[in-house]
């Protein structure tokens, strides 16, 4: 199999690692000798920076071949799919041609396992250890690591790569122990705890100490190579077993605190070719993924805790464990907590003002400075920048206060048809 037929096999098998967030685009090139560079390049996708800044990474794996047979997996050993395999001079040979011909800004690669884990985490961390020693790359590499590999590769991957991630794959042991037995849930945690390790004492071995009361100036100490500096992420799928909302979010709320991951990402459960019936006959819906994305952002930048963001057994807003669908998850909290508002724009904590529907983390910092300067009124929120219609239901400002009333009827005059998950196979309209 030539290199083109491969990358066309790798990189369509990587498309399922959520890991990395793909944005869509209209398809150009320029062939027609106008302009400079293509979005069509087979295995790029998209990915977005803290910072709002778009990049292009290659996005394949070493191989497809795997010896596990995880039954959520197309890739697992009794599927029948064509399957190919990079070696690693060949994967450092494509990085650099399309780093070169300006199509892309690093690398994400991942691999099934083939002969054993320490093997396939010798070939994933060969490849980025021949692009950052012998070529002098100094783009982004992401490498997905293997965690039953041994302790020194996977902190030999870490001194070459930008990040590193271990996947959970399912959001409880049950779940992993159910659809992929030969997977341990202790040993993936285990290898998160030991890539965090190394993170922390990198970073620490960076920071210079505070000199003692009295002593000497002594030369500064060479800088340690940096471990992973964009630390560590994972994924899980979402859909595939009876893991509810609730329990997807408290294992992402365990992941963050306990292993200091940077992201979790969520992946909707994809039906596959000759699915095993212990699956799901139908993908849940983009919709719930989307939600436990915006549930995240909660977690992660707004305060709330995990378990008030998900109805429980005895509290309104929806199915007990499960997010709504028809509405985001700040907006159902506020409607199921109607004795928390009208907010005060002009006396409210920062705490308070982040849990208001329409309110980012931008819009309350700007609040904030502005009312130190004057009396907040209904105008400036627009002025703000501030999506005025969905806030007003839940502030007070000098010069107004909402009806309940008024709340009440966010949902039915705000949202419209709730979104559902179109099929493939789903007849054409008629023109």
């Amino acid at each position: 199999m030539d290199l083109i037929a491969k990358l066309a096999v790798l990189a369509d098998a990587a498309k399922y690692d959520a890991s990395c967030a793909s944005s869509g685009s209209t398809k150009r090139d320029s062939r027609d000798g106008v302009g400079l560079g293509s979005t069509e390049g087979m295995g790029i996708c998209h990915s977005y920076t803290p910072d709002g800044r778009c990049v292009s990474l290659l996005k394949i794996l070493l191989t497809n071949h795997c010896q596990f047979d995880c039954l959520y997996c197309v890739n697992r050993v009794s599927s029948n799919v064509p399957r190919a395999r990079f070696r690693p001079a060949e994967v450092v040979q494509l990085t650099l041609d399309f780093y070169r011909r300006n199509l892309i800004e690093g690398l994400f690669l991942s691999s099934g396992i083939i002969r054993s884990p320490d093997y396939t985490m010798e070939q994933l961390v060969e490849v980025a250890r021949a692009l950052r020693e012998d070529h002098h790359f100094r783009g982004y590499i992401h490498l997905k690591t293997i965690p039953d590999a041994a302790p020194e590769l996977l902190a030999a991957a870490g001194r070459h790569a930008d990040r590193l991630s271990i996947n959970l794959e399912l959001p409880t042991p049950a779940g992993l122990a159910a659809l992929a037995p030969e997977k341990d849930a202790v040993g993936i945690r285990r290898s998160m705890a030991r890539l965090r390790l190394l993170i922390d004492d990198a970073k620490d071995a960076g920071r210079p100490a505070a000199p003692r009361a009295g002593a000497a100036l002594r030369p500064r100490a060479a800088t340690p190579p940096p471990f992973a500096p964009a630390g560590q992420s994972t994924q899980m799928i979402v859909g595939a077993d009876g893991a509810d909302d609730r329990t997807i979010l408290a294992t992402s709320h365990t992941l963050y605190a306990s292993y200091g991951l940077k992201r979790v990402y969520y992946s909707a459960f994809s039906p596959i070719p000759d699915a095993s019936r212990q699956l799901p006959p139908h993908a849940p819906p983009l919709q719930r993924e989307h939600r436990l994305y915006q549930a995240d952002w909660l977690m992660r930048f707004y305060g709330f805790a995990a378990d008030e963001i998900v109805p429980g057994p005895s509290r309104p807003g929806g199915d007990a464990g499960l997010l709504r669908l028809d509405v985001d998850p700040k907006l159902a909290w506020a409607l199921a907590h109607p004795e928390r508002f009208p907010v005060d724009l002009n006396t409210a904590p920062r705490e308070l003002l982040l849990r208001v529907p329409g309110l980012g983390v931008k819009a309350v910092d700007r609040l904030l400075a502005s009312r130190r300067v004057r009396r907040l009124r209904a105008d400036d929120l627009q002025r703000l920048r501030v999506p005025v219609k969905k806030v007003l239901p839940f502030v007070v400002t000098a010069d107004h206060r909402p009806r309940a009333a008024t709340r009440d009827a966010v949902p039915a005059t705000g949202l419209g048809r709730v979104p559902v998950q179109a099929s493939l196979f789903d007849a054409p309209a008629a023109a």
